[in-house]
């Protein structure tokens, strides 16, 4: 009985250090689709916990890094959200596909409209985001959460390389190497080579069947002048001998 009574206690305490542990460990955080190559391209997914019992979250501004910035950001709709997008002018232009990008997205904003992340429930907001920068091994994300009670959670302490984490982390997206294919470019030219070999094979095939063809009509051609020579033949012989006789009678 006492083992019991132990045991249970026990258990007790570590459903306690559970529920303790759980809150303090959820917060906005991003994440790629995939991985998030260096002067790649990638969607992003910020995850977004409701951390209250008693309010919802209704809002979620993002930030995004000013040292580093971004020529593309395409938000993905959301249903129940409404989505702003702020953009502001780069002290410095950065280039793109050949053009000079002048100004980019400084911060987008999710609304709630006929939507909310209520208790227990978390939202995902998805962005298109790109190109990467090949300079960095991460980027710092600063996000702002605010509840129907109107408080306001700031995401915005930028972690340090092997301390401990902040009480507000901000979301933090961690780089990887760069890819061959920043924009897909060596996946197509690898998917035009294949379709140009099919393409090859496809042509040599059809050149194969014509030439099997041609081969095939010449023979039955050649065939069929034989048949018909030994026929003409058989049918000279037989009026030769038939002549002979009549010549004879």
């Amino acid at each position: 009985m006492k083992l019991s009574r132990i045991a249970l206690a026990g258990g007790v305490a570590a459903s306690t250090v559970l529920l303790i542990a759980g809150p303090a460990a959820a917060h906005v955080s991003v994440q790629p689709v995939g991985e998030a190559a260096k002067g790649g391209y990638a969607t992003l997914n910020f995850k977004v916990p409701n951390e209250r019992d008693q309010a919802s979250t209704v809002k979620l501004e993002v930030n995004f890094p000013a040292d580093h910035p971004l020529s593309s950001v395409t938000p993905q709709a959301v249903p129940g959200w409404d989505i702003k997008v702020d953009k502001s002018k780069l002290d410095k232009p950065i280039e793109s596909h050949g053009r000079k990008i002048t100004e980019a997205v400084s911060k987008v904003t999710w609304t709630a409209d006929d939507s909310e992340i209520a208790p227990g429930f978390f939202q995902q907001f998805p962005v298109s985001v790109g190109a990467l920068p090949e300079d960095a091994d991460q980027l710092v994300f600063k996000a702002i959460q605010t509840y129907d009670n109107k408080e306001v959670v700031r995401w915005i302490e930028e972690p340090t390389e092997g301390g401990e984490e902040p009480d507000s982390p901000a979301p933090v997206l961690k780089l990887t190497a760069a890819a061959d294919d920043h924009h897909g470019g060596r996946a197509a030219d690898d998917a035009k080579k294949g379709d140009d070999a099919k393409a090859a094979d496809t042509a040599a095939s059809t050149k194969e069947t014509h030439a099997a063809a041609s081969s095939s009509s010449s023979d039955t051609t050649a065939r069929t002048l034989g048949i018909i020579g030994i026929v003409i033949g058989v049918a000279g012989v037989a009026f030769g001998v038939l002549a002979g006789r009549r010549r004879s009678a």
